[in-house]
């Protein structure tokens, strides 16, 4: 959530930055700062009752300890009538502050000065690619085939008991799956990540707090009898963790992986760009996030972007960094680089994570602060990243590793898998 006294001084950047996003009412902002103005209307009202109460009140006990008890009962008069003309400037400035945080919440957040324009993604940047694409013979099979010719995975018996885009993963495609994972977190917790083992639903709250609330509701499944949300990834949870905390400078930056399935309706997705896993409705992901100090939280970005590409490139897949424009952005995102890997088989660019910095629309909705070295309380930024999403991992694995013995696994998957082939 943007901060009305930043719109309020920066009101023509704001604009200029909403633009990048393609975000179109505009009109919110000038709600925002005149929402804000009415606050502070009402704000000063109400103080100035209230220390017109408070100074009475004050005056009641002295004029008591002088033994002038008819004064004091005139006093006592006057703070009744201050208390109750006290209750309508508070209910007032109650719902004014409810009518701001209601406006800004439909603001997403501004663009990092370096994203690029556009409405789609085509107008993404490539940043860099790395690898090396496999040249595949004819007979190269996509990875839903593959999948049932070493039966690792059956679509089928998914859609039969839960319903198309729930796969189940049997046999040495289990194996694979926690292998994946496994490696993953070991490679995350090598590098200072501490592992969360985190709950796979979350309140309305926390929901809120990362900004899937309001903006994606009609993405989560929810329970709605206990209102209880299902994650659309480790983030919702982790970046919660220290939601309405005031954390020590020197315990920055927090680093946190976790493991979890992750729950997304995917509502208006199919065709052929949706068959296998390319799209799926609950998939594994091992997530990072970092809770910085502010005039680190770029160059805390870069590092996780090394961090998932080294990743990626130890695994032999060939892929590609690429900016998100803003029209392709997520609604709470600064700045988002997405990773592609390559499918021989498909012969198209998938993506397998998002890295993002979120500046401090996150940490504002859910209150996370420090002190930083001059003691002066501000919020921290978050960031967060996949590390990686296993579904398109695995397809492209599949597909990118196969030959007539079977498919072949990556160097470091082989003590986690127990072979270096799938056969």
């Amino acid at each position: 959530m943007l901060q009305a006294n930043y719109i309020r001084n920066h009101r023509e950047e704001v604009l200029e930055r909403l633009a990048v996003k393609n975000f179109e009412d505009t009109g919110l902002v000038a709600a925002v700062i005149e929402l804000d103005d009415q606050r502070k209307k009402a704000q000063f009202d109400f103080d100035e009752i209230q220390s017109r109460l408070n100074a009475a009140s004050r005056e009641i006990g002295l004029l008591m300890e002088k033994g002038r008890s008819g004064e004091a009962d005139q006093k006592k008069a006057e703070v009744g009538q201050l208390k109750i003309s006290l209750g309508p400037l508070g209910e007032r400035l109650a719902a004014v502050e409810k009518d701001l945080h209601d406006t800004l919440i439909r603001l997403p957040n501004l663009p990092h000065s370096s994203v690029p324009r556009g409405t789609s993604a085509a107008a993404n940047e490539i940043v860099r690619e790395g690898g090396t694409k496999p040249v595949l013979d004819k007979h190269r099979l996509p990875h839903w085939d593959l999948a049932k010719k070493y039966d690792l995975i059956n679509f089928d018996l998914g859609n039969k008991v839960t319903g198309s885009g729930f796969p189940f993963y049997k046999g040495k495609g289990a194996r694979l799956q926690r292998s994946l994972i496994q490696y993953f977190l070991d490679y995350n917790t090598g590098a200072g990540y501490v592992e969360y083992e985190a709950p796979f639903l979350v309140n309305e709250a926390s929901a809120y707090g990362t900004g899937q609330l309001p903006d994606k509701e009609a993405q989560m499944y929810v329970v709605t009898e206990d209102k209880l949300y299902l994650i659309p990834t480790a983030e919702v949870p982790l970046t919660n963790v220290f939601r309405n905390e005031m954390i020590r400078r020197e315990d920055l930056p927090l680093k946190m992986t976790g493991y979890t399935p992750c729950f997304r309706r995917e509502a208006g997705n199919y065709g052929k760009d949706v068959r296998g896993l390319n799209r799926v409705h609950q998939f594994d992901k091992v997530e990072i996030v970092q809770l910085v100090s502010p005039e680190n939280s770029y160059g805390v970005l870069e590092e996780m972007v090394a961090h998932v590409e080294k990743l990626l490139g130890s695994l032999e897949l060939p892929y590609r960094v690429v900016r998100l424009c803003g029209g392709d952005m997520s609604f709470a995102s600064a700045l988002t680089y997405d990773f592609e890997v390559f499918s021989a088989a498909q012969e198209k660019w998938l993506e397998v994570s998002s890295v993002s910095n979120f500046e401090a629309f996150q940490s504002n909705r859910m209150k996370i602060r420090y002190k930083n070295a001059e003691g002066k309380t501000q919020l921290v930024h978050t960031l967060n990243g996949s590390s990686l999403a296993l579904p398109r991992i695995v397809a492209a694995l599949l597909e990118n590793n196969q030959d007539a013995a079977g498919i072949r696994l990556p160097e470091p998957l082989h003590t986690y898998f127990g072979a270096a082939i799938i056969n």
